[in-house]
């Protein structure tokens, strides 16, 4: 086990490279400038895609950054300087633009490649520390995310520096995401798998029942076999109908606690005289998310689909959005 000692030790070099990295990102604000603004718009002209490329550490942020693009709407993948010299430069086209990271500006791999990206006219962005650098000259546009330390005690492993970059990058993806006016919505459709997907691309008639499954009374129905139909579908109401398929009313099983306060025979009572009239519906359209909104502020479990002329056609509850992860 560590003595006292050792786990103090590790407690304040823990904070001091924090503190280290959080100096090294506040002196960014800065150099959010000109040049930050015309690397914004060469990635906004760009007619094709934004190439994020870096070795070591820096592919490792490049990689992110390029993920981080994609799914803000600047479409944008990485490609490896090792790999762009031995075919994968083909990649690359004149109608793209290349981001290129290193800390130090003179990264052999990439410089390799600098000669192929001026012959085919791509334009250049560079993240460097070293804005004299080789990769700093050579760009279209350079952005600074030099360090005055590492937070490396030998101060020789990237940590600070790549920190910097990761930085730069996200500030750049969101000003591209604000430039471009993209939406949560937009988001979503790059993200189905996750939940912010889940709730803006999931609609009400992706979830509902249908057909037999939808439980379903006629208003002369007495309440007897009204309660067998809630039993048998299992959504916890029923919707009561009339012949021609129009939604009258509903019977939950909350109604069916009040209704059981008073003297009544289930046999004789039809749904007509027990049943909610006015009750909260959806269309088929909406969202699912929207349908989360009306059961919570309405404090109900389970929800009625209707069409434009009030005909029943579907019904979804509380366990049918838990299950699909909208709520």
């Amino acid at each position: 086990m560590p003595d006292d000692k050792t786990v103090r030790s590790t407690t304040q070099w823990g904070r001091r490279v924090l503190e280290i990295e959080a100096r090294a990102i506040e002196a960014l604000i800065p150099r959010i400038d000109e040049r930050f603004t015309a690397a914004c718009r060469l990635c906004l002209d760009t007619a094709g895609r934004v190439i994020v490329t870096g070795m070591g550490k820096s592919g490792h942020i490049g990689g992110k950054i390029a993920a981080t693009l994609a799914s803000t709407g600047t479409p944008a993948f990485f490609v490896h300087p090792g790999e762009a010299s031995h075919g994968d430069l083909g990649m690359i086209t004149p109608k793209d633009s290349v981001i290129a990271i290193s800390h130090s500006g003179e990264t052999a791999e990439i410089i390799t490649i600098l000669p192929l990206l001026k012959r085919l006219g791509t334009p250049l962005i560079t993240m460097t520390g070293h804005c004299e650098s080789t990769l700093g000259t050579a760009a279209s546009v350079v952005l600074d995310t030099s360090v005055t330390e590492e937070a490396c005690p030998l101060n020789l492993a990237p940590t600070a520096s790549t920190t910097t970059a990761l930085a730069m990058g996200d500030a750049l993806a969101v000003a591209l995401l604000e430039s471009r006016g993209f939406t949560a919505e937009d988001f979503a459709l790059s993200h189905p798998g996750g939940s912010l997907g889940r709730r803006l691309l999931l609609k009400v008639e992706n979830l509902m029942h249908t057909g037999d499954e939808i439980p379903r009374v006629a208003t002369t129905t007495s309440l007897a076999d009204g309660l067998v139909e809630m039993s048998r579908k299992g959504l916890g109401m029923t919707a009561i109908v009339t012949a021609d398929g129009r939604l009258e009313g509903v019977f939950t099983d909350g109604d069916l606690r009040r209704t059981l306060d008073r003297p009544i025979d289930i046999h004789k009572t039809t749904m007509a005289d027990v049943m909610t009239r006015k009750c909260k519906t959806v269309h088929r359209d909406q969202l699912a998310a929207e349908s989360v909104h009306v059961m919570e502020t309405q404090k109900i479990t389970a929800l009625l689909v209707v069409d434009d002329d009030g005909t029943l056609v579907g019904a979804l509850n509380v366990h049918d959005l838990f299950r699909a992860g909208v709520m």
